[in-house]
C-alpha cells in the first residue's frame, strides 16, 4: 500500500477547515450553516444524529452535490456553509476534501465526529427508518 487511510486523512486535514464540537454548537442556530451527516443510515438508526442535520450518505455525496448529476440535491446549491461529520472524523475529512476539489466553496468538517459530539453531551435526536424504506 503506497498511501493508507491514515495518510489520506492526515493530508485532507491539512487542507480543510475543521471545527471543534464547541465551535459547531455555537454555529448550530445559524440558518446559513447546515450540518451534513455522512454516516450510513444504520449508524443513524442505532445512535441518532444531531438536531437539524441533513443526511447524505458518504457513498452518494459527490452525486448529490454535483448539479450536473441526475442525483443532485438542491440543498447543496444553497449559499450555506456545510459542516460534515461522520462517526470519528475520518470519512468527513476525506469527504470535505473531495467536495473542496469539486468546487464547493464553503465546506468544513467536525473534529472527532459524532463520537466527540456524544462525549461532549451535545443534543442528539433519534433517527428512525421511514415506513416502507
Amino acid at each position: 500500500m503506497k498511501r493508507g487511510y491514515k495518510t489520506l486523512v492526515d493530508e485532507a486535514n491539512a487542507l480543510i477547515t475543521t471545527y471543534s464540537v464547541a465551535e459547531v454548537l455555537q454555529r448550530l442556530p445559524d440558518p446559513d450553516v447546515l450540518l451534513v451527516d455522512v454516516r450510513d443510515v444504520r449508524e443513524l438508526e442505532r445512535e441518532g444524529t444531531i438536531p437539524g442535520a441533513f443526511h447524505a450518505a458518504r457513498g452518494m455525496l459527490e452525486f448529490w452535490v454535483d448539479p450536473e448529476s441526475p442525483y443532485f440535491k438542491p440543498v447543496f446549491g444553497e449559499p450555506r456553509e456545510f459542516i460534515l461529520f461522520c462517526a470519528a472524523g475520518w470519512r468527513s475529512a476525506l469527504a470535505t476534501r473531495t467536495l473542496q476539489d469539486m468546487g464547493l466553496a464553503r465546506v468544513a468538517h467536525m473534529e472527532g465526529g459524532f463520537g466527540a459530539w456524544k462525549a461532549a453531551g451535545a443534543p442528539i435526536v433519534e433517527k428512525t427508518r421511514k415506513p416502507g424504506a
